[in-house]
């Protein structure tokens, strides 16, 4: 069993020794306002690359991963655009959230009345956009 003293050397609470403030705290430059342009575009960044996974995991449950990702490319900047503006509206205040929520249960709900055709109007937009991303893929 351990004793108090070598508990709480242990942990880093020696006597007189207190846990380092913020101001303490090495950060990658001098700069607050460098800091936080790194903060930014790090947590974008990440977000981006979350996104882009859930994505490709939610598309790849249907699709084998080589067309769930020509899907993803293929997506138009017109759609990409509009997904974002609705996710900042979603964001942005309660009533937005509920407005957009609202709307996707709407679309949700009224896809499941029209399975069947909306399923084949789903099926055909997602074998042209994987066909624009392969398109793209060999000009590249």
């Amino acid at each position: 069993m351990a004793t108090k003293k070598s508990q709480e050397s242990a942990t880093g609470k020696a006597e007189g020794k207190t846990d380092p403030s913020a101001s303490d705290l090495a950060a990658p430059s001098p700069n607050v306002h460098t800091n936080l342009a790194i903060a930014d575009i790090a947590l974008r960044g990440g977000s981006f690359l979350a996104r882009r996974a859930v994505e490709k995991t939610l598309l790849g449950r249907k699709y084998t991963p080589g067309k769930a990702k020509a899907i993803l490319k293929g997506r138009s900047f017109k759609e990409t655009i509009f997904h974002t503006a609705l996710s900042r509206i979603a964001m942005q205040s309660i009533p937005g959230a509920i407005l957009v929520g609202g709307g996707l249960i709407a679309k949700t709900l009224y896809d499941r009345g029209k399975a069947r055709q909306a399923k084949a109007e789903g099926e055909a937009a997602l074998d042209d956009m994987a066909e624009a991303g392969a398109e793209e893929a060999e000009r590249s």
